[in-house]
Formats: structure tokens, sequence, C-alpha cells
């Protein structure tokens, strides 16, 4: 895989960390808002699902053609430009209150976030050294974990205070971050000159899923357990506002106790993926990750008052701040570098797509049952589906270390490094 062979250059992480982390917050402002706007108004559980879905179709379908442009153009170009769009469209949602404008204007932002997420997830390993990568991956979900900390509960407040045009202008605000990171940012990659150039000349190293058992195995599990137990986005905010009769701050905190427990949880997978040294281990961590937060489901299902929420979505926050440190590491020693935004769109749009078949299953189960079941059984069937891929992964480990006719295959994170674009 292609890391940079010089020293790290940590404020390149620094920026990029930054500029992920303030437009996250400005993202979970945003949506935390429109949810409590909408149940406000009086609209059903289909009506936040489909608010949800409007924000993560875009980003299943625009998948294969978002990761090649953040392949082939400048990662700056994209940056500014997108950036710039998401900003003008995020500053039009502030000034409308029509659900169908609103749910359009919320998929049209998702496809410039299609176009970003890989673009600055493939840079962040040309930025660092492969051992420096756990430490670069868990600073920057300590950045988006902060970013998604603040957006709830600032949400709470301001919705509160001002209504939801307030929030949505300072989610526009964020996107401006984006822009500076591009402009501000030495490493680069895709477009045509300089070091991209001379390593876009040598031919990528082939690369498919399907053609990698540990990444397929991740990608499909991670996405099978979110379709079990990713409705619990659309049921929260009626668990929380209705049959725990609390208020819309208390709901924002809720939200942001998720966050909070990904930052000690993000900073503890990378001490231990530092020492994993075989990618069947990496995939293990993914899937012991994954029952954690399915577990944290099935225990919210009895809480008798919200507060108890707390430190149960804390544990879940933990083991979601890990399995995304897992899966970064995975997929930068597994993808060769000139696809590599094009696998993480991919992986992306995997769990996006489990995510809006559970938000389709929340809304839809909300019309005939009482949240507090919907969410046990969210849990309950999320931890049937990781027991289901124990075996699965332990297939996946023998496939990876054996050729199509039995031979031993070197793994895929062992090529020799390149060193990163920089201009």
């Amino acid at each position: 895989m292609s890391f940079t062979t010089d020293a790290s250059r940590w404020p390149d992480v620094w920026i990029a960390a930054a500029a992920r982390g303030a437009t996250v917050g400005g993202d979970f402002l945003a949506a935390t808002a429109l949810a409590l706007a909408l149940q406000a108004a009086g609209a059903g559980g289909l009506a936040v699902s489909g608010l949800l879905l409007a924000a993560t179709l875009p980003l299943v379908v625009l998948a294969p053609l978002a990761g090649r442009l953040a392949d082939r153009i400048d990662s700056r170009t994209l940056l500014v430009v997108v950036g710039s769009a998401q900003a003008a469209v995020c500053a039009a949602l502030a000034w409308t209150d029509r659900q169908v404008v609103i749910v359009g204007l919320v998929a049209l932002l998702s496809c410039g976030l299609a176009v970003t997420q890989p673009c600055l997830a493939a840079l962040l390993p040309r930025m660092v050294r492969p051992d420096d990568l756990p430490r670069a991956g868990a600073l920057n979900q300590t950045a988006v974990s902060l970013g998604a900390l603040a957006g709830p509960v600032l949400a709470g407040l301001l919705v509160g205070q001002f209504g939801t045009r307030v929030p949505l202008l300072v989610d526009a605000g964020t996107y401006l971050a984006l822009v500076a990171a591009g402009l501000l940012l030495r490493t680069r990659r895709g477009g045509g000159s300089g070091a991209t150039a001379t390593a876009a000349a040598t031919p990528a190293p082939a690369w498919r899923l399907r053609t990698d058992p540990l990444m397929l195995a991740m990608v499909v599990g991670t996405a099978a357990v979110i379709t079990a137990i990713g409705g619990i986005n659309v049921v929260e905010v009626f668990f929380i506002r209705e049959t725990l009769d609390s208020s819309a701050t208390v709901y924002g905190l809720v939200g942001a106790a998720w966050m909070a427990g990904m930052l000690p949880g993000s900073w503890l997978a990378a001490r231990v993926a530092r020492r994993l040294t075989h990618d069947a281990a990496l995939v293990r961590g993914v899937l012991v990750t994954l029952a954690g937060c399915s577990l944290m489901v099935v225990l919210a299902a009895a809480v008798p008052a919200a507060a108890l929420l707390v430190p149960l979505w804390l544990l879940g926050g933990a083991a979601n701040g890990g399995d995304n440190v897992f899966a970064t590491v995975l997929t930068a020693r597994r993808v060769p570098e000139a696809r590599r935004a094009r696998a993480y769109a991919l992986t992306g749009a995997a769990v996006q797509g489990g995510s809006m078949v559970g938000y389709l299953l929340g809304g839809a189960l909300l019309a005939v049952l009482p949240p507090r079941p919907v969410i046990a059984g969210f849990g309950i069937t999320g931890l049937l589906v990781v027991l289901a891929f124990v075996p699965v992964v332990a297939g996946a480990t023998r496939r990876a270390r054996t050729g199509p006719d039995g031979d031993p295959q070197p793994a895929a994170g062992a090529e020799l490094a390149t060193p990163a674009a920089s201009r």
C-alpha cells in the first residue's frame, strides 16, 4: 500500500481532522434539528425515516462514480468546489419549511458528502507512515466524535430558543471548513501532475472487493449488522420524547453520549490495531465491536428513564469508535492507493445501504408497534447477525491465506510503499 516514506505530516492530519469534525458537527446539528422539527409538527416515523433516507441514498447510489472522481480529480479542487456548493445548499435549507423541498435539499447535500468523504478518507494514509495510521485514524475519529458530540447538544439548545433556521445556517458555515482544508493541505492526490502523475503512470495493482475475502467479510458483515440495528436512529426520537417522556434537550444529550463514547473507544482501538500484524485480526476486531454495539441496543430497550441510556450509549459509542478505526486501518492496508477512494466509497455505500434498510424497517415497525419492543428486536437481531458471521470470517481468513490453487497468498498490505503526493 502507498503511505508516506518520510516523516508523517501531522499538520495535515490535524487540518483534515478539524475540517471533518466541523462538518460532522454541522451535519448532526442539522439532522437533530430537522428530526425535532418533524416530531414537533406531528410527523410520524415514516416522515423521519424519509428524511434519513434522503441523507443516505446518494451515498449508496453515487458511490462508484464518487469514488472514481475522488481517485482521479485533484483533491484540492474537489474539496473547494464541493464544499462551497454544500454551504450554499445548506443556506437554502435554512429558508424553507416545506417538507418536500427539505428532503430534496438534504438529498442534494448528501451528493456532496458522497464525494468529500472518500476523498478525505483516502488522503489520510498518504499523510502518515504505516505505523502512524492507527493514531491518525484515532485522531480523525476523535474530531468526528467531538463534532457529533457537540451537534445534537447544540441542536437541542438552539431549536428550543430559535427554531430550525439558526442551526441550519450554522451547518452551512461549517462546510466552509472543507474549503479551507482544500486550500491548506499539502498532501494531495488525484489530478495529473507531480507525484500523482508519476503514480498514475504505473499500472495500479488489480483489486476488487469481491476478490478480497477479508475486506468482503468486513464490509458485508458491517452492513448486515447496521441493517439490523440502524432503525434505532428513527425510533430513538420517539422512544425518548414519547415513551420516556423526556425533553428535546435530553434527546440531544443522549445522542451526544454515543459520540462521547467513541472518543476513548477509538484511541483504545488505535493502540490495539498497532499490535495486530495480521489483517484477519482486524476483521475479528470489527466483529467484536459490532457485537458490543448490538448488545447496548438490547439493553436500551429495558431502561425506565432516558438518563439510563447515557451509560449504555457511552459503551456503544466506544465499540463504534473501535469499529471505525479497525475498518480504516484494514482498508488502507489491503487496497492499492490508486483505488483507495473507491474502496472507501464502496465500504461507505454498503454501510449506508444497511442504514437505509434499517430506517425503512424502523419507520414501518413504528406504525404497528411501540418503540420499546422495536428497539429490543433490533438489538437481538444485531447479535444474531454477528454470531452468524463468525464462521464467515473464519472461512474468509483461510481463503485470504491461500491462492486459488491452495498456495500461500501474501497479505495485501505487504506491498512496498511509495512516496505520498505533495505539491
